[in-house]
């Protein structure tokens, strides 16, 4: 029997619905894991829920995640907001956004997956993030668009701000269109919007956040306020003053580029909020894409990044551009299905539907049906997929010998048709076949040879303009 694809982009199971991860890498009873802790949308009619939950990873395989259960749940009947967890010494410190982030308390426990307890109120502030220095000194950052940024040492108690260290708006807040409240501080075009992440790397402090942009970026197809990136600037000190570094990640899916360069999205943007991470000599960058039809069922994604420092000083951080080997420019990292299957997902599993990361066409809007049930063997299908839509899904791996079929299961089908393509959505045709209102599930043969490592996309084909596909999964043999 056929397994299912585990681990890919989102890389927990296709049911958890954990956004706003920040990883962390902590070794416990001798062993090396990433560890995420995420506000957890399970409210289903709002953002996050009522508990944390912890997952890890082994740092060399980032496909096998472990859930260890909820590791915190609310002490004030309130919704929790995005946590960080860090260790000092001994102990794990997690600063738990009560109230919809109004609130932070501190828990701690000596166990990375809790349960964490002993609470502490803290004077921090929503998103809140914390960074533990070289030489033990912690800071924490927090702030959101409708408030600035702060920056503050914390006392050894990890709950108290030490005095005299507070320092207010240290990247300028952007403006905030439901929330326009003069607070003495001048809001600011493209600018810090949430989700504060301070992060030491090569000896700088790189502070990540959610940036809320108001200029259009056509290149991205960005031509309204968007705040689905993860930025970052750069210091020498942990309070600053911080140079602008660029953007590390972008929701908006493949980015499809006509010949003036301008940009399409195929994915439906929302809010972002992770972090980057080093993990066993690699670097990643942890974030949430959205499913649904809202924001409040969102999922955890992760994607390589590249890290290098300039012969001036500037940190790189993303899809970097050498010039004579010496970086000279970064932009986003593409939103891939594979996640950290770099080599490419295995084409001859069962891929989920729900790992795509290109919907485009669908004159119904198609998108991701969220699940919940938890099984192995999962997949969450796409709906409201009209004649003309393209689903695709970067990137399949074939191996050395070509595969002869192709199989397709959809849980809603009509009269058209399914045209498969590589390489690009308008790319080569590697198969097509017939399909009417009874195929669930259809086998066809390969019409052109396809090896190694490429994208694949699914063309459905409609002379009804109103009907709709669901398609459940597939896989190749």
């Amino acid at each position: 029997m056929k397994e299912f694809i585990k681990g890919a982009n989102p890389y927990m199971p296709l049911w958890e619905h954990v956004p706003d991860g920040e990883p962390r890498v902590f070794e416990y009873n001798g062993e090396k894991r990433v560890f995420v802790y995420g506000s957890h949308d399970i409210e289903k009619d709002k953002y996050c829920g009522r508990n944390y939950v912890a997952w890890s990873a082994p740092v060399d395989d980032l496909t096998n995640w472990t859930y260890h259960g909820v590791c915190y749940e609310t002490q004030y009947d309130s919704i929790l907001y995005a946590p960080d967890v860090v260790k000092k010494g001994d102990t794990y410190y997690m600063y738990a956004a009560e109230r919809c982030g109004s609130l932070v308390v501190v828990a701690s426990s000596k166990c990375p997956w809790g349960p964490f307890e002993n609470l502490k109120e803290t004077k921090l502030g929503f998103d809140p993030g914390v960074l533990v220095d070289d030489d033990g000194k912690v800071y924490a950052y927090w702030g959101g668009c409708a408030a600035p940024c702060y920056i503050a040492e914390m006392e050894d108690d990890m709950a108290t701000i030490k005095e005299g260290t507070l320092v207010s708006n240290p990247l300028g807040h952007s403006t905030c269109p439901w929330d326009p409240k003069d607070d003495g501080h001048i809001s600011l075009i493209d600018a810090f919007f949430e989700a504060s992440s301070p992060r030491k790397v090569m000896g700088k402090y790189v502070y990540i956040f959610s940036r809320r942009y108001e200029k259009p970026i056509p290149e991205l197809g960005v031509f309204e306020p968007c705040n689905g990136f993860l930025s970052y600037r750069i210091s020498d000190t942990p309070f600053g003053p911080f140079h602008d570094g660029g953007d590390i990640s972008f929701n908006g899916g493949e980015i499809l580029h006509d010949s003036e360069g301008l940009g399409t999205m195929t994915y439906r943007w929302g809010n972002n909020h992770g972090s980057i991470m080093e993990v066993n000599g690699k670097w990643y960058i942890f974030y949430h894409r959205q499913t649904g039809t809202n924001e409040y069922s969102r999922q955890a994604m992760l994607e390589p990044v590249d890290v290098a420092m300039g012969t001036d000083g500037k940190l790189y951080i993303g899809d970097i551009k050498y010039l004579n080997g010496e970086p000279v420019s970064s932009k986003p990292v593409e939103m891939t299905s594979q996640g950290p299957h770099i080599n490419g997902l295995d084409a001859r599993k069962w891929i989920s539907a729900g790992y795509a990361c290109h919907i485009y066409g669908s004159k119904k809007n198609a998108y991701i049906r969220p699940e919940y049930e938890q099984r192995d063997d999962i997949s969450t299908p796409i709906v409201n997929i009209t004649g003309g839509t393209t689903v695709g899904f970067r990137y399949l791996q074939f191996g050395n010998n070509a595969p002869k079929s192709v199989s397709i299961v959809l849980e809603k089908s009509i009269k058209g048709a399914v045209c498969v393509r590589v390489d690009s959505y308008r790319g080569r045709v590697i198969a097509y076949a017939n399909t009417d209102e009874n195929t669930k599930e259809i086998t066809f043969e390969l019409t052109s040879g396809v090896v190694g490592k490429h994208a694949v996309y699914f063309e459905f084909v409609s002379e009804d303009k109103e009907d709709t596909y669901t398609f459940d999964r597939f896989t190749f043999d």
